[in-house]
């Protein structure tokens, strides 16, 4: 049994001071009051203590972008939990079938077989070739494709169809659980009932839906909607487009980059006033940049990005994703935000495992996965817990020291 005590557990509802919590056999047996110490107790006193964040947008960390390789996907899992991450979608751009078979290979691989000292792997993200051209921002143009129609070729005067991209997707129908995709395309509808009734969770972004086209995708089984605000139309008080379809719509989830940058502050607050915490998720849409020095260069699919001071962007400009961490996220929703720490951590964490349909995990309760973190007073990472097992440490690998006085 591993026991946290002494520490601020951040419940769904109430903060719990000087709190215990233990995990057996990878999941937690107790929540509540501290009624005493035992020598193998883990010391928190002083620190928050939070459940794992989930991040259902991620392209990459710390150099390695999921695309590039088949080791890439287990490698930023191994990443990840030094932020606060116990669970991830990795997520692709727009590629060839061929990179989308690897990569979703390599996600079966994590689901089959979870890795040691990582972030579990919750399933891909398939920002797919199925967007907009208009809206595909850092997308790479000669890979999008419109829906296919019935018997469509898997081939096309020395091309690949988009019924090469469905044909991968079904033959790893379990790697993949959220594709994005922009209703308004000739046959998009169809696709979303079609996605929908695979099992897939189908994401509405990088689109120029108008509010009605939106609402007739929510109609066919849309429930997400991919960096709200960002790559679709502004929202205006006479054409509301998707951000208006999506947040007046109770079921559909939204993704929200937290960094402050992709949204303002302001907005992001208006965002979950109109939604509530249990109606957006934050998520990074992080690329390999993030983690890295300010002013190197990196890859995101097919492209060289560069690492700003709080983005990343093609060489000419263009914004290509974040490089957002999740514990910058929650401490963007508290500090610029204005949301009380629960708040913040249902969004990093409770949220997005409720939207990908994970009820055992992104809560601090009994019979809850021990996928845990402990922040110190400033909100920063100490510790990462998957499962019961310490997957990262501040002060480093070996035993795990007291966070007293953090």
């Amino acid at each position: 049994m591993m026991r946290l005590r002494g520490g601020n557990l951040v419940l769904a509802d109430r903060v719990v001071s000087g709190g215990a919590l233990a995990v057996a056999g990878g999941r937690i047996v107790e929540v509540g009051a501290d009624r005493g110490a035992s020598p193998s107790d883990i010391d928190c006193t002083g620190a928050w203590v939070v459940p794992g964040f989930i991040d259902t947008h991620i392209h990459g960390a710390h150099g390695t972008d999921v695309l590039e390789s088949a080791a890439a996907v287990a490698l930023v899992a191994r990443m990840l939990p030094r932020h606060g991450v116990t669970g991830f979608c990795p997520t692709t751009v727009a590629c060839a079938p061929e990179a989308l078979a690897r990569f979703l290979a390599a996600v079966d691989a994590a689901l089959r077989t979870p890795a040691a000292a990582a972030a579990r792997v919750l399933g891909a993200h398939l920002e797919s070739n199925f967007i907009n051209p208009d809206y595909k921002g850092a997308q790479p143009a000669a890979c999008l494709r419109r829906p296919p129609r019935p018997g469509e070729p898997l081939q096309r005067d020395g091309e690949f169809t988009g019924a090469a991209i469905l044909a991968t997707i079904a033959a790893h129908r379990e790697a993949v659980r959220i594709v994005t995709l922009a209703p308004e395309l000739e046959g998009g509808l169809d696709l979303v009932r079609a996605l929908t009734a695979a099992g897939h969770r189908v994401s509405l972004g990088h689109s120029a839906a108008t509010f009605e086209q939106a609402q007739a995708a929510i109609a066919a089984g849309a429930r997400h909607a991919t960096h709200l605000f960002n790559r679709m139309p502004p929202l205006s008080h006479r054409a509301p487009g998707l951000a208006g379809a999506v947040l007046a719509d109770e079921a559909v989830t939204c993704e929200l980059v937290c960094d402050g940058y992709h949204v303002h502050p302001a907005l992001m607050r208006l965002a979950v006033r109109a939604k509530g915490v249990g109606g957006v998720l934050a998520i990074t849409d992080a690329t390999a940049g993030a983690g890295l020095p300010v002013g190197v260069t990196t890859r995101l699919g097919e492209h060289v990005i560069h690492v700003r001071d709080n983005r990343a962007e093609l060489a000419d400009g263009t914004l290509a994703g974040s490089v957002l961490t999740m514990d910058g996220a929650l401490r963007k929703l508290v500090g610029e935000v204005g949301l009380s720490l629960i708040e913040a951590a249902r969004m990093c964490a409770t949220t997005p495992a409720l939207a990908l349909g994970r009820t055992d995990l992104g809560r601090l309760e009994v019979g809850a996965a021990g996928d845990i973190v402990v922040l110190d007073r400033h909100l920063r990472v100490q510790q990462t817990w998957v499962g019961g097992r310490l997957v990262w440490n501040s002060t480093g690998p070996g035993v795990v020291s007291a966070t007293r006085g953090l």
